[in-house]
């Protein structure tokens, strides 16, 4: 059972709220976030606010050893709702911060989208968001040789 998956416990430490201003690229002002706060290990618990012309990616069939990974970007044009994101706060080896968040949108006629976040999303109005530090494991995020994407990689600290 052991090869079916990778595991680690810790616990929630401090809480950081944070408010993203228009024009912001959702991505890059969630990233400096946790630079200032010094936030390497973490969980986005709560995103909500209005975008402009969203950016994201879904999956697809590729051809690597996995046979899927991220398609082409996806972009939304005009006013778009950020109903929801979520995500982990990963770094890799070198100590670099590196996110991996999906999100949930709707658009003026009701119409939910969702994928992958990708730079290139703006603010339009606001983004609320609610961080949790994450003590006493490291969230790894490494490239997977056997399946050729990179992937989350959990340890005990």
């Amino acid at each position: 059972m052991d090869d079916i998956l990778e595991m680690a416990q810790g616990r929630l430490g401090r809480v950081v709220a944070l408010r993203l201003r228009p024009g912001t690229d959702v991505l890059l002002g969630l990233e400096e976030a946790c630079k200032r706060a010094g936030i390497n290990n973490g969980v986005i618990l709560s995103a909500i606010g209005s975008l402009d012309s969203p950016h994201f990616c879904n999956p697809v069939e590729l051809p690597t050893k996995a046979g899927y990974g991220y398609g082409e970007t996806l972009h939304l044009t005009g006013p778009i709702e950020l109903t929801s994101a979520s995500g982990i706060i990963c770094h890799d080896d070198e100590g670099n911060t590196n996110l991996h968040v999906h999100m949930t949108v709707t658009d003026r006629h009701g119409n939910a989208h969702g994928g992958h976040l990708v730079e290139g999303t703006k603010v339009l109005l606001t983004v609320d968001v609610v961080i949790a530090e994450i003590e006493g494991l490291v969230m790894g995020r490494k490239f997977d040789a056997e399946l050729e994407v990179p992937l989350f990689a959990p340890r005990q600290a």
